[in-house]
């Protein structure tokens, strides 16, 4: 039953047209008292009265006055009260002990042409790549996200690695933990602000997804291997993999930057409230 008592988690927020042309605002809550989810609509009227800091993943809100369907699951909102505001991401000490982190990683590849690649790159793209959020909605959705992301893709893969009787490259296994999602410096926009993600609207004139993106800079660069597993990361053609791992006779490491990427992206999920200790964890 609903009560205005109740506190809600934010969980998803985003912003359509309707038929008539109209923006209509769709919000997922969380209800922290026994964890069921709540799907929102919001019209445009409602829309306009908020500032859109209050849609932000994580904060903490209270419905005031809403008309709710008979299962009390989803519901029209035209008031809602801020109770706690959620951390937009990293601060920026966070983001530079993370970034120190990943150069690190690039400085163990021994492969001379890799290395100088990947430093070179980051050094060009520094700023981008501290800010960058993992993705928009499902995992990692927060200023500095992808940098979290992409180090426990590395660890996830080195603990593998050194378990496994198979003898992998690990120059290229590092590499492309590295570079699977690079794309998304240039495919998301976030505001530092606000913490609220969008997508790049001149990125996608440009590239189908960040995993072309990656691809092509791989293969333009010579490190075919590397972009194979890009090309294959999202693990199926209707998750957007330009490889789909359902072929066969695929090499080993295809399926292995699909492990770990899927294990990082479920695991880390929208863990805004977990900054601390996944960053603790990330430079352990």
């Amino acid at each position: 039953m609903y009560s205005t008592d109740v506190d809600y988690e934010v969980v998803i927020f985003s912003v359509g047209d309707t038929k008539a042309g109209t923006k209509m605002g769709k919000l997922q809550l969380r209800n922290l008292e026994d964890n069921s989810l709540l799907n929102c609509i919001l019209w445009e009227e409602t829309l306009n009265r908020f500032d859109s800091k209050i849609f932000r993943t994580g904060n903490i809100v209270r419905i005031v006055s809403a008309s709710f369907n008979e299962k009390f699951n989803n519901c029209l909102v035209s008031a809602l009260e801020l109770k706690k505001e959620a951390r937009t991401g990293l601060n920026e000490a966070e983001r530079e002990k993370l970034y120190a982190k990943l150069v690190s990683y690039i400085d163990t590849i021994k492969d001379e042409k890799l290395n100088t690649f990947l430093a070179k790159y980051f050094a060009e793209n520094k700023e981008k790549i501290k800010i960058t959020p993992a993705a928009k909605l499902m995992h990692h959705n927060y200023i500095g996200g992808l940098m979290v992301h992409t180090l426990e893709c590395i660890k996830y893969a080195e603990q593998n690695m050194d378990n496994s009787e198979y003898k992998f490259n690990r120059d290229n296994i590092i590499a492309a933990c590295i570079l699977h999602d690079i794309g998304k410096i240039f495919e998301y926009t976030i505001d530092l602000e606000t913490g609220l993600i969008d997508y790049d609207e001149n990125f996608r004139k440009e590239w189908i997804s960040h995993s072309q993106y990656g691809f092509a800079i791989c293969m333009n660069n010579n490190f075919k291997e590397i972009a194979r597993m890009i090309a294959a990361h999202h693990g199926r053609s209707d998750w957007g993999a330009i490889i789909d791992l359902g072929e066969k006779d695929l090499e080993p490491e295809l399926y292995f930057i699909h492990i770990v990427d899927n294990l990082s992206a479920k695991f880390g999920k929208i863990n805004v409230h977990l900054l601390e200790k996944g960053v603790e964890n990330c430079l352990n």
